[in-house]
């Protein structure tokens, strides 16, 4: 977000500068405003879209979707791509399940070596990518095809299952009620209700503390619409879910990602050289940045983090097959771009590529359920993506 304050002609209506700092920030908040809006049109058309299970399924279908949006992001960000993901993890998730049935191994050090072999998985794309310098794009088109390959030698023709029921939790778990009897699962509304709390304890902890050093540049209306709308978001999914089954184990992980990753790319040396790196590659090396070491490390981390995506995907279906993960990453990536990040690299947000996802969520499962055919749901989903880029490049000519 930009810091320089807006000025405002003396006597001029709050409401516009509210407008004017929106136009500004449109990429910012415009795919907030859009979720909301796409939720609002698909529960009016369905009329039970925000329904506990339906909410409770919205965040396990696309779970494993945010985990790999949160890592290509990075990737986005300092101008690469990574097309593999989706054969990496559903490679991951095969050997995951053939180490935990076949080999009978224990289900966490299994999930353990699957982690560690996404991460050398990530190392050797990344490696070729940073220092050899072959370009993102062929490196892992080639490991997508690579890596399907190696799912259909793993687990041939056959499923692999059924996968140990305690590592099913991974995917298919719900935290314990400390609070029974109450007709609600009262512990996930409490937790519910004090992440919501927190979050806006720290905004305006934040606006405080930027007011005083006179780069509160967001004005006043922006600022409690935005947080009213997430803090209200919050509170309704965290009842809807207290009225299924409580909390998912699943969201609790997303939940510590998208803190982690937002605190690093926003808060930390290593995240600000990240965004550097994909503005100008050449002026960040020259102002010396270790731009082959950045570039490398965020493909590490993707391959970490398709790794993990992978073995979600498996503990949800119980087992591994090998057609698990196909075309997962044009999810993840529309993803990302539907969020806010830019396909000339140096944009993007955490949040903005979770946004993205569960713009994408939303729309498969309103569409699903109003009946609307495979086929018609890919074609809108395409125009949706093309909507976003076109975005960002007339944003991108217009600055």
């Amino acid at each position: 977000m930009s810091t320089q304050s807006i000025e405002r002609p003396k006597g001029a209506a709050p409401g516009n500068a509210n407008l004017d700092f929106f136009k500004t920030h449109i990429r910012e908040y415009g795919m907030l405003v859009a979720l909301v809006l796409i939720t609002v049109f698909f529960q009016a058309m369905t009329g039970n879209l925000l329904a506990p299970q339906n909410v409770t399924n919205l965040f396990l279908q696309n779970s494993f979707i945010i985990i790999m949006a949160i890592g290509m992001l990075l990737v986005i960000v300092t101008g690469h791509i990574d097309l593999s993901v989706g054969s990496v993890a559903g490679f991951i998730g095969g050997l995951g399940a053939v180490l935990m049935v076949n080999q009978k191994m224990d289900p966490f050090l299994a999930a353990g070596i699957c982690l560690a072999v996404g991460a050398l998985i990530g190392a050797a794309q990344g490696w070729l990518v940073a220092y050899f310098k072959v370009p993102s794009f062929i490196v892992t088109l080639a490991g997508m095809l690579v890596f399907r390959g190696l799912t259909l030698k793993v687990l041939g023709s056959t499923s692999v299952g059924p996968i140990p029921n305690e590592f099913q939790l991974l995917s298919k778990g719900y935290i314990p009620d400390a609070l029974p009897g109450y007709g609600l699962h009262m512990t996930t509304l409490v937790l519910g209700l004090a992440v919501a709390a927190l979050m806006l304890w720290f905004a305006m902890r934040k606006r405080a503390k930027q007011a005083r050093f006179g780069r509160a540049d967001e004005p006043f209306g922006i600022f409690v619409a935005r947080n009213a709308i997430v803090a209200a978001a919050i509170v309704l999914i965290t009842l809807q879910l207290s009225e299924h089954r409580g909390l998912p184990i699943v969201l609790i992980i997303m939940g510590v990602l998208i803190a982690v990753y937002g605190f690093i790319t926003t808060r930390t040396t290593v995240g600000r050289r990240i965004y550097a790196v994909g503005g100008n590659e050449k002026a960040a090396k020259l102002s010396g940045i270790k731009t082959e070491r950045l570039v490398f490390l965020t493909f590490v981390n993707m391959g970490f983090l398709a790794a993990l995506a992978g073995l979600v995907f498996a503990a949800r279906f119980g087992s591994a097959t090998a057609k698990a993960g196909a075309s997962l990453e044009l999810d993840v990536i529309a993803a990302c771009f539907i969020g806010g990040a830019s396909a000339y690299g140096g944009v993007g947000k955490v949040v903005g590529a979770v946004v993205g996802a569960f713009i994408m969520g939303v729309m498969n499962m309103g569409m699903s359920i109003m009946g609307i055919g495979i086929d018609d749901q890919q074609l809108i989903k395409g125009l949706v993506l093309l909507a976003a880029v076109c975005f960002d490049v007339y944003n991108r000519n217009k600055a």
